[in-house]
């Protein structure tokens, strides 16, 4: 019988140019929001208010918390590229939110592989740069930002 494990990429297996797209999407909640918000200490009417919020313009409503947008798009790639190979996150950079993201709204994710290279400093990993992008049901862009992780090189024996 043949066993499959779900994993991420080992670093031989990133390709620079390839573009994944991390399905199912993820639709936010208010109770997702307000946890989020809650939990993280941040005390922004325009996450939690709702009365302030809807006379603040050019909005009228809650955001949802844009860390919670970014850990989400991070979130949604785990499966496919990350899962037990990668060593840890060493930065993000380039982080922008052009678009706000709302009670209900659906987060889908893509990454871009834009560079990688074998560690000079630690056998057996390698860096790889991701440039992930977060969209909206509509394909609007909501976040984007990249980032640098250290990933295993495929041990001896591994699959």
């Amino acid at each position: 019988m043949k066993v499959v494990t779900q994993r991420g990429l080992w670093f031989e297996e990133f390709e620079v140019g390839v573009l994944y797209q991390h399905r199912p999407g993820r639709t936010v909640t208010e109770a997702d929001n307000v946890l989020f918000t809650t939990l993280t200490m941040n005390t922004q009417a325009l996450h939690l208010d709702a009365a302030a919020s809807e006379a603040l313009p050019p909005f009228n409503q809650r955001l949802v918390n844009s860390m919670f947008t970014l850990s989400t798009v991070v979130g949604l790639s785990v499966a496919q590229l990350t899962q037990g190979t990668i060593v840890g996150n060493l930065g993000f950079s380039e982080i922008a939110f052009p678009k706000p993201v709302f009670h209900g709204d659906t987060i889908y994710a893509e990454t871009l592989i834009t560079d990688k290279r074998q560690s000079k400093s630690r056998p057996g990993e390698g860096i790889v740069t991701l440039e992930h992008v977060g969209r909206n049901q509509h394909g609007d862009v909501i976040v984007r930002a990249t980032r640098k992780t250290m990933v295993r090189l495929r041990p001896e024996g591994a699959q």
